[in-house]
């Protein structure tokens, strides 16, 4: 049966205590939190900032890791810190993307079987989209890629997600984009980009057969495969996605906010917004919609996130070909969720340990590798030494 699936995902509690006053949300953003992060979950960090470190509240005990722009020491105030790759200093950015290529080549390398295993990496906006107490704020303000694997046969095991699910519709049929603009979408990431390693894939290149999604995004296929993640063109061409994406978002909310905005001054593709987007009848009416509901509702005026919010990730489909896809994060839904895969954490230290050794085998195997190629040195905890 295709549908979306709902897992349950043990973890060990984690022993951190909130100081009273202080929101989860608000404490987590904390110096003193990315210091526990590092302590007890650190596995590598490098000169740049950049830190592989376990995930305690993880999306899979098959295998999840991520890296995080641990900029909590050096940028204190949580909300001004980068939280998307075009906010990145180019030389950071060249190690992060280094590190994400050996890491998305191990698992490729461990679970060669797509019938097998579903494999992706990821990124989400950690804009200051909404007040920090607002409920489903992330809850580290820092940029972090998540690399992930599910067994396909939990997947296939799981019970039905509900459909109705909010976190679920985000890039489907109910996502403001693909809603109402879907045509004018795709028309301007056609024309802005200057695409040679993606090419655009079909519904059925991008959709996973067991779950049915990813629904309604725009997806390119990365020709060349794996060995396409070795070479920069390509990720300078992952970077074109995300500003197409900025440059369009950010056009349109300015056009909610305020009705005949003028064009924004530091937009990535400024002739091709003015040429398919300022004049367009569809995208400005859209527009309207949205500002007419505002001014009447001030619930639903206060859900918009009218900073740029996305989800972008790398998947590996049913036929082994790695896909590109990026989300109107207007919800606040996992990443795993726009591949129809709702994960629920549940507190069970008994459980998670008895997929802790191989976890942390193979994540101390892929920190070598990091090691190895000169991208950081391993961090030693009271789990694991330093390598």
């Amino acid at each position: 049966m295709q549908a979306p699936r709902q897992i349950v995902t043990p973890f060990r509690p984690i022993p951190l205590e909130v100081p009273e006053g202080m929101a989860p949300n608000e404490f987590f953003n904390s110096a003193e939190n990315l210091n526990d992060l590092v302590n007890n979950n650190g596995l590598l960090v490098n000169p740049e900032n950049l830190l592989l470190y376990r995930k305690a509240l993880g999306h899979s005990n098959e295998f999840d890791t991520s890296i995080i722009y641990n900029t909590s020491q050096t940028i204190l105030n949580p909300l001004g810190r980068p939280v998307r790759r075009t906010q990145v200093p180019d030389e950071v950015k060249n190690v992060w993307n280094r590190m994400n290529q050996i890491l998305i080549a191990y698992m490729l390398e461990q679970y060669p079987d797509p019938g097998e295993h579903l494999v992706l990496a990821g990124e989400a906006s950690l804009d200051a989209t909404w007040p920090l107490t607002s409920p489903g704020v992330p809850s580290i303000r820092m940029l972090h890629n998540h690399f992930i694997v599910f067994p396909m046969q939990q997947l296939r095991e799981a019970e039905a997600a509900d459909e109705n699910n909010p976190n679920l519709t985000d890039g489907g049929q109910h996502s403001l984009f693909q809603k109402h603009m879907k045509d004018i979408y795709r028309e301007f990431f056609d024309a802005a980009l200057d695409l040679q390693v993606l090419k655009p894939a079909s519904m059925q290149d991008s959709q996973l057969s067991l779950t049915g999604y990813p629904q309604g995004l725009p997806c390119w296929e990365i020709q060349g495969g794996v060995e396409a993640l070795k070479k920069p063109r390509f990720w300078k061409e992952y970077d074109f996605l995300l500003k197409g994406f900025l440059d369009f978002y950010r056009t349109f909310f300015t056009q909610v906010s305020t009705r005949n905005a003028p064009m924004l001054k530091d937009l990535y593709y400024p002739e091709h917004v003015e040429a398919i987007l300022q004049y367009n009848n569809g995208f400005l009416k859209t527009a309207k919609m949205i500002r007419d509901r505002c001014v009447k509702d001030a619930k639903y005026a206060n859900s918009i996130r009218w900073q740029p919010a996305f989800k972008q990730l790398i998947y590996r489909n049913d036929e082994g070909k790695l896909i590109v896809t990026i989300s109107q994060n207007s919800i606040g839904n996992a990443i795993t969720e726009l591949l129809g895969v709702v994960v629920n954490r549940a507190p069970d230290a008994e459980a998670y340990e008895q997929s802790e050794p191989a976890l942390i085998a193979k994540l101390l195997e892929v920190r070598q590798r990091l090691i190895e190629a000169d991208l950081g040195e391993g961090i030693a905890t009271k789990y694991w030494g330093t390598g």
